[in-house]
């Protein structure tokens, strides 16, 4: 197990994480092809802060990687409305890419 990993673990377990460190644990996840783990570690992230626009982009490619549809779909569909309520335009168009990617 990588330190990096180790540490944003530990960072996020004892509260220590702000939204960021949420998406750092959530990224190293992904990286290491831990779906699930990634995916619960956005989903707690997502109760946390809703208002993450970063996140939403990145979950729903990898549900889209992992052949998981509906999901990356719901993700992407909630991250376009969180971007455009803080009127992230390059946001905006990189999610509708990514939803182009599923139809």
């Amino acid at each position: 197990m990588s330190k990096r990993l180790l540490f944003l673990e530990k960072m996020v377990a004892d509260g220590k994480a702000d939204s960021f460190g949420h998406y750092c644990l959530a990224l190293e996840y992904k990286g290491l092809s831990r779906v699930d783990d990634a995916l619960a570690t956005f989903h707690a992230l997502r109760a946390k802060d809703a208002a993450y626009v970063p996140m939403y982009l990145m979950c729903g490619s990898m549900l889209i990687d992992a052949q998981r549809s509906d999901e990356a779909r719901e993700w992407l569909l909630a991250g376009k409305e969180a971007a455009g309520r803080a009127g992230d335009s390059k946001a905006l168009g990189e999610i509708g890419d990514a939803l182009a990617r599923l139809e």
